[in-house]
């Protein structure tokens, strides 16, 4: 039978309502690429009776028989047929391959028939974004970017980093998706936008797009180093102002609204003095948007100089009066009095007066020696000072150590001692004539006769003034000194032996 006739091709066409499953429902295939037909049949190893495969119903592909293949003159070298299942591997394709195929299956007196729909599409490739502008302000810029690729049944997809860009009040989807039309751009808006372009065979992206959204200056925040708000004469104070701004902001300053001459984002004020008190802000000004925020101001307040506590006299006197004045500059709500780290508990002595800022000891003694810390505060300020009191007394107990008697030759050594702040000085007098001055030690060497007598140590305190003295009564230098008295034994013992000596020599002459 030659089914190229017209019979052949109308048995197909008849066999269509039967045989439903034979075929896969529909493949997609790109050009170029290769199309397998596979049928849902078990592979045998019987040969079928006959096989036609063909395309649009009008068109054959191949037929087989048991005695020949025949090959329409189109797909020579472009298909591989299957004995086993007569399925169709279609290779090269285009295209004008798109459309539907049939198969129709003799075997065992039985026709199977089948048939398919096969579209080709291009492959997607080219696919690039272009925008309206990549400079933008938040809040009052538009942007439209637009999509292009080279390809068939097209769709489209935008991404801004990895998320999905969907149509809503300010976005806009158009041409297909191709087009996304952006209003009143924010700064989450930047992207980096992406083109998706898929076909039922390929996808494609496109290289992204960022856009430059300036927007500011927003949150400015200024902040004082150190961060109270008092400050004396001489410190270094830093206030830094921070802003959100897309290109960084400008920044001016102002003291109590007038403007300075600095710029940037840090004020440094060096060895500041009372002058620079007031109420500092900072400005920030975006030169792209055009809009500028300003702080609220933080105050500053300069004292004069820090607490001090200044005495009536700086060398007291035990016995005197003294008074402890706590100064300070600005104002002084507290001021509490301290003394070696614990609170002042006055005595009977001591006067607290004019809201605690003086101090005064009636008659101050050796006792209140120590250091006294006033303390100063205000409701956002507190300082304070110290002062460490030494009272000056004496000198008294002046002592004299050292002998009252001692030989002729002799070394005399006498100590004076005294109790005194500062230390006394001393003077050594002998029978009331002045024989040293400016040492504690009196030493003679090879005393005389003459060195007897009454020593005076006088102790004298340059501050107080005062003096004070102790006597040695008496002092006596006597006997013979010690080179004397081996001399008179050595003579002694000559004459000894020289009379023992001559007695020998008149018994030897006998």
């Amino acid at each position: 039978m030659n089914c190229f006739n017209i019979s052949c091709i109308l048995l197909i066409v008849l066999g269509f309502t039967e045989g439903a499953g034979l075929l896969p429902d529909g493949l997609n295939a790109a050009v170029g690429e290769t199309a397998m037909f596979t049928t849902t049949l078990s592979p045998t190893e019987k040969p079928f009776q006959s096989v036609n495969w063909a395309f649009n119903f009008s068109k054959t592909i191949i037929i087989v028989t048991n005695s020949e293949n025949t090959i329409g003159p189109e797909y020579e070298g472009r298909i591989t047929f299957f004995p086993s299942t007569a399925s169709l591997e279609f290779r090269s394709l285009t295209l004008n391959d798109t459309g539907e195929y049939a198969v129709s299956i003799a075997q065992d007196g039985k026709i199977q028939n089948g048939r398919t729909t096969l579209v080709i599409y291009e492959k997607v490739s080219n696919v690039s974004v272009t925008s309206s502008s990549t400079d933008l302000v938040e809040f009052s810029g538009s942007v439209s970017l637009s999509c292009s690729a080279s390809g068939s049944s097209l769709s489209f997809l935008w991404l801004n980093g990895s998320s999905e860009v969907t149509a809503s009040d300010r976005v806009q989807l158009t041409d297909g998706g191709s087009s996304l039309t952006i209003i009143n751009v924010t700064r989450f808006d930047q992207g980096p936008f992406r083109c998706s372009v898929s076909s039922p065979v390929s996808t494609g992206t496109s290289d992204p797009v960022n856009l430059s959204i300036s927007y500011g200056p927003e949150n400015i925040n200024l902040i004082l180093s150190p961060p109270q708000g008092y400050f004396a004469v001489g410190s270094d104070i830093s206030l830094t102002c921070s802003v959100g701004s897309r290109p960084p902001a400008q920044f001016n300053w102002f003291l109590n609204g007038d403007q300075l001459p600095d710029t940037g984002s840090e004020l440094r004020l060096m060895n500041v003095h009372m002058s620079q008190s007031g109420n500092y802000s900072c400005q920030a000004f975006n030169s792209k948007t055009l809009r500028s925020q300003t702080s609220q101001p933080s105050a500053i307040t300069v004292l004069g100089k820090s607490a001090s506590v200044k005495p009536s006299t700086n060398l007291p006197v035990e016995g005197t009066s003294v008074s402890l004045t706590c100064e300070a500059s600005g104002s002084v709500f507290t001021r509490n009095w301290m003394k070696d780290g614990s609170d002042l508990t006055p005595t009977d002595n001591m006067t607290l007066s004019d809201n605690n800022r003086v101090l005064t000891f009636n008659t101050v003694n050796r006792k209140d020696n120590g250091e006294y810390f006033c303390q100063i505060s205000n409701p956002i300020s507190s300082d304070g000072a110290k002062y460490v009191m030494t009272v000056n007394y004496g000198p008294e107990n002046v002592q004299i150590k050292g002998p009252n008697k001692i030989n002729i030759k002799g070394t005399l050594k006498l100590i004076c001692s005294a109790e005194s702040t500062p230390s006394a000085r001393f003077t050594w007098f002998l029978n009331g004539t002045e024989v040293l001055t400016n040492s504690a030690e009196y030493n003679k060497e090879e005393v005389e006769f003459s060195d007897s007598g009454n020593y005076t140590c006088q102790a004298w305190n340059n501050i107080t003034e005062r003096t004070s003295s102790s006597v040695v009564q008496g002092l006596i230098v006597t006997g013979c000194a010690a080179g004397c008295i081996a001399g008179i034994v050595i003579a002694c013992c000559v004459i000894f032996a020289a009379a023992v000596g001559g007695g020998y020599y008149i018994y030897k002459k006998k």
